[in-house]
């Protein structure tokens, strides 16, 4: 059985919405969006480079999974990610293979079906990357193996965030923590369990 994590850059107060340009997701009015851009430095980028350069295969939404297929093949065209297996969660019918990333695939009407069928087949692990809507999916389904987050210095107000309204409990154990010069905290989580509660009360 594969895992599957979740790469997300957030904010401390949790919003995930357009981390990488102004007009990457102005979906209810948001208007903050690039506020990752400022804290960018070597130590970000070689986490990411070592996290995006195993073997993986994608899992996107649709709004996400535009974005990316105008935006990498510019960005650098010999990365992996480019030529990796990417399951697409949405209704509308993918672009034709000459026009888009090589390997894509649409997933059905049960998304967390779906995925629950991908993570029991044999190859490499899911990556999603942004897909806010398809994460809260795959939370409320209890699908998430992992969190790679990328938390930066920063409180936007309001945005899509990583755990929604409806987000299940959950516990989850710290696997790796650092902190990049600029201030932004890389901590991997796995999922553990449920949540431990108690008292402090006499």
């Amino acid at each position: 059985m594969r895992k599957l994590v979740v790469l997300s850059f957030v904010s401390l107060d949790g919003v995930m919405q357009a981390p990488g340009g102004p007009v990457e997701d102005t979906a209810g009015g948001f208007t903050q969006g690039g506020w990752s851009v400022g804290y960018w430095d070597d130590t970000l980028a070689q986490t990411m480079g070592e996290q995006m350069g195993g073997r993986y295969e994608l899992l996107l939404g649709r709004r996400t999974y535009d974005i990316f297929a105008a935006a990498w093949p510019q960005i650098d065209a010999s990365s992996p990610i480019n030529s990796v297996r990417k399951y697409v969660a949405t209704h509308r019918a993918l672009p034709a293979e000459t026009d888009v990333w090589k390997n894509s695939v649409a997933l059905g009407d049960d998304v967390a079906g779906a995925v629950r069928h991908l993570k029991a087949d044999e190859g490499p692990d899911l990556q999603v990357h942004g897909s806010s809507e398809l994460i809260q999916v795959l939370l409320d389904a209890d699908l998430v193996d992992e969190l790679w987050l990328k938390i930066y210095p920063v409180t936007l107000g309001a945005g899509k965030r990583l755990f929604g309204p409806g987000a299940r409990a959950a516990g989850w154990a710290v696997a790796e923590t650092k902190t990049a010069p600029s201030g932004v905290i890389v901590a991997n989580y796995r999922r553990a369990g449920a949540v431990k509660t108690g008292s402090f009360a006499p």
